[in-house]
């Protein structure tokens, strides 16, 4: 057997339901939600009916319990959608087909070939600057380099697109 609850609650409900979701939809923009909530606020007030019932306006105590519970619902959304928004996968284009064939290409040299061109053609170091670092002669880089070129033109169709000249003397 279910209780109902007492007459000046009915009323209560009665008379303050409608207004008060319609004030927690225009707040929230969900109505569904806004009902839940007010009802939410209803229910807690049904509980406390002893004590709430001496107030001089109940309502009030149900209004404030709706408005926080609202609040409180959407505090959470915000926290949920800037959690989410953190966690989004973002698009990142994959590498052109010319840049695969690049690398391809760069990879299939010898090391010291692959660095000095790398560091010539990309990193846009003299073949001086190439020769004190790898700890060769100048006309050694030149050589790798000569070398390089000429294999990589064997496997890309345009060598001359994909390794910009750079000259630093």
């Amino acid at each position: 057997m279910v209780d109902h609850p007492p007459e000046e609650f009915a009323e209560l409900y009665r008379g303050h339901f409608h207004r008060l979701a319609v004030q927690l939809y225009a707040y929230l923009g969900d109505h569904a939600e806004a009902q839940d909530l007010t009802q939410e606020a209803f229910c807690r007030a049904l509980e406390r009916w002893q004590s709430i019932r001496g107030y001089e306006e109940p309502v009030a105590w149900v209004r404030r319990v709706a408005w926080n519970l609202a609040s409180s619902r959407l505090r959470r959304v915000r926290i949920a959608f800037r959690h989410l928004a953190g966690q989004r996968e973002q698009y990142v284009a994959g590498p052109e087909p010319d840049h695969v064939d690049l690398v391809r290409a760069l990879a299939s040299l010898p090391d010291r070939q692959r660095r000095a061109v790398v560091l010539h053609y990309l990193g846009g170091l003299s073949t001086a600057e190439i020769a004190q670092q790898e700890g060769v002669a100048e006309g050694t880089v030149r050589s790798w380099l000569t070398r390089g070129r000429t294999a990589l033109s064997a496997r890309l169709d345009n060598p001359i697109l994909m390794l910009p000249e750079v000259r630093h003397g």
